[in-house]
């Protein structure tokens, strides 16, 4: 099974992704050619692969960057991508994310929560504003955040210009989106709206330790000491 090549075909011919995007998602032409690549021995060859579609091979997403429509475009097909591979089996998403565009982020977050596997989500570094959402939207008792890692929520930004007419409708979906984003983190966190509502007026950093007290994560991952 070359997973790449058969997620590459599922996301431009199926859900109608930029190519060269998807490419240089999955680091087949990584503008830097900073990607890393591995290679595989197998019973009959080796196989060099990058590490991303390496890790696909086992369910694992990477969301590693801010969010925006192609960054977007790409993970929701990875995620439908591994639904259809196999429906029954976890899939991971590690989030390492300062955030970025609400409405590209809750495409993901809708997406998480309509395909039939159960999402785990991992924060490695920083999951902030968005990357927080998505964070909190795994399954309940599947999120987790290693240990020196940071989760921070806010109220959403944005401006608005011209007519002033046009700028109260954008004030009018600026508040439709602050709400939506409100529950949604009440709702997965167990935290009341109102609480939410104070704590995210301004930038409210927490630490994993304070994230999975505030629900959240379920659990902050740490080094088995005990391990030989």
């Amino acid at each position: 099974m070359d997973i790449k090549k058969d997620f590459r075909d599922f996301s431009v011919k199926h859900l109608g992704n930029n190519g060269l995007v998807t490419d240089q998602y999955m680091g087949m032409y990584g503008p830097t050619n900073l990607t890393p690549y591995i290679m595989e021995e197998r019973r009959l060859n080796v196989a060099q692969m990058d590490v991303f579609s390496r890790l696909m091979m086992d369910r694992i997403i990477f969301l590693g960057t801010g969010i925006d429509d192609q960054v977007a475009n790409i993970v929701t097909a990875q995620l439908l991508f591994l639904e259809s591979a196999d429906p029954s089996k976890d899939i991971q998403i590690y989030i390492n994310s300062p955030g970025g565009s609400v409405y590209a982020g809750l495409g993901i977050y809708d997406t998480m929560q309509i395909i039939k596997p159960d999402v785990a989500t991992i924060c490695t570094g920083m999951a902030a504003s968005m990357g927080a959402v998505l964070l909190v939207a795994g399954e309940k008792g599947k999120r987790s955040a290693l240990k020196h890692s940071r989760v921070m929520i806010h109220q959403p930004s944005g401006g608005a210009q011209g007519v002033a007419s046009d700028m109260e409708i954008n004030l009018r979906e600026m508040l439709k989106l602050k709400q939506e984003l409100y529950e949604i983190i009440g709702h997965h966190s167990g935290q009341t709206y109102e609480w939410v509502e104070k704590s995210s007026d301004r930038d409210y950093w927490m630490t994993s330790e304070e994230a999975k007290g505030y629900g959240m994560v379920d659990e902050v991952l740490q080094r088995n000491t005990e391990k030989k």
